[in-house]
């Protein structure tokens, strides 16, 4: 998921009020089912208190919410929420174990230095129901790592995904840096982004889509964020979350099971009734890599700020002058980066796009790069986005600037 404060609060009483209902069915030939029905950024404990299943409708004001009858899982019983043309989604109702913004579950074993996970450590199985027609949606876990053991916050180290699979056009927040590379006996695509939140992101999707996953090791993707230089084995993994980011409808899309399983750790003494929100880690399958010998700790990346200047509306087959201020807003020499101007379609689809290699950007300099585009077809709004990118081809900026509408 694209890295934003999902804020998961107002931990549920089952009480008519603040919108969350508590429904009692009728008695079956056992015992009566409670229902819990969350909407907005409601969230209640789960599974006895083990988890914390949240809404999370952060992106949006459309109604949308999940119910949940105590165990650990979710359906998605209605959604209006419509965000299908650019940028981030509306909600991303989510179940998870740990801590997610200084609010945490009990017993968790988490935080766990990243140079304490071993192949075993934290395991995740993970069982979702996911239906068509004109919904848009992903199937993700987010697993969060701070730079320290706690935080009353947004993390400050990075935000690992894991795209089991998803429907419609999006992609991962960033650029894609890898592809159809091997990672615990399965196949990813990798993408990377920087974020302006405080944390970067780095997302897997696996390149053959599943409903669900049953011991997941989480080691071997963690250890290959940390040889990519995007996560540091002083860092702690402090939460996992698995949910849905919606961005059309998802009505229906539902957490059968959910499961996290840690060996060792756990530092905090989580409280059953959070106040903020956190984030839950998967459980992967045991994988046959190794823990790198050398802790490779990300080095300090050139801030480069990015803003365009959206042109005048074009029509399709014209020139529009696209400009991008690439600015250094740090205190030290940028240098030999290349710097790219995107233009996407309403699919994601890049249909124009301008790279310089080479440049340097002295400390608060902007270079100020035109783009001369020839309109796409059809009519409709385009997205311009800006990388940056080292010597290697590393992506260390990736963000939507703009827009501009082909009349």
């Amino acid at each position: 998921m694209t890295p934003f404060n999902r804020a998961l609060v107002l931990p549920a009483a089952l009480l008519l009020a603040g919108g969350i209902v508590a429904v009692s069915l009728p008695a079956s030939s056992r015992a009566a089912t409670t229902t819990t029905t969350l909407c907005n950024s409601q969230s209640a404990p789960v599974g006895g208190g083990a988890y914390t299943i949240g809404n999370n409708e952060w992106g949006s004001g459309d109604p949308e919410c999940i119910t949940t009858d105590g165990s650990a899982g979710f359906r998605v019983a209605n959604s209006s929420i419509a965000k299908t043309r650019v940028g981030a989604p509306g909600g991303y109702p989510a179940i998870y174990k740990g801590c997610h913004w200084g609010a945490c579950t009990p017993g968790s074993g988490l935080p766990v230095k990243v140079s304490n996970i071993h192949a075993g450590t934290v395991t995740t199985s993970w069982s979702t129901s996911q239906p068509g027609g004109s919904n848009v949606y992903n199937v993700a876990y987010d697993i969060w790592f701070n730079q320290t053991p706690t935080t009353s916050g947004a993390p400050n180290g990075t935000e690992l995904m894991i795209w089991l699979n998803h429907h419609g056009p999006k992609h991962p927040y960033g650029h894609k840096v890898a592809s159809t590379v091997r990672i615990g006996g399965r196949g990813y695509n990798v993408w990377f982004g920087r974020a302006r939140q405080g944390w970067n992101t780095v997302s897997y999707t696996m390149t053959t889509g599943t409903a669900s996953v049953r011991k997941l090791d989480l080691h071997a993707l963690v250890a290959d964020a940390v040889s990519r230089g995007y996560i540091s084995r002083s860092w702690y993994l402090i939460g996992v979350e698995a949910g849905f980011e919606l961005w059309q409808g998802g009505a229906g899309l539902a957490t059968k099971s959910f499961s996290v399983k840690v060996a060792g750790g756990g530092t905090p003494s989580p409280s059953l009734t959070p106040t903020s929100p956190t984030s839950p880690s998967p459980s992967p399958t045991p994988s046959p890599s190794a823990t790198p010998s050398s802790s490779p700790t990300p080095t300090p990346s050139p801030n480069i700020s990015l803003q365009a200047i959206s042109p005048n509306p074009p029509t399709s087959g014209t020139s529009a002058n696209v400009t991008l201020d690439f600015k250094n807003t740090g205190s030290t020499m940028a240098s030999n980066l290349t710097l790219v101007t995107e233009i996407l379609n309403s699919a994601g689809t890049v249909v124009g796009s301008q790279s310089q290699t080479g440049r340097n950007v002295a400390p608060q300099q902007t270079l100020n790069l035109s783009y001369a585009w020839t309109a796409a077809s059809p009519a409709g709004t385009y997205t311009i986005e800006g990388l940056v990118q080292d010597a290697s081809g590393k992506t260390l900026e990736h963000a939507q600037v703009g827009t501009v509408t082909v009349q």
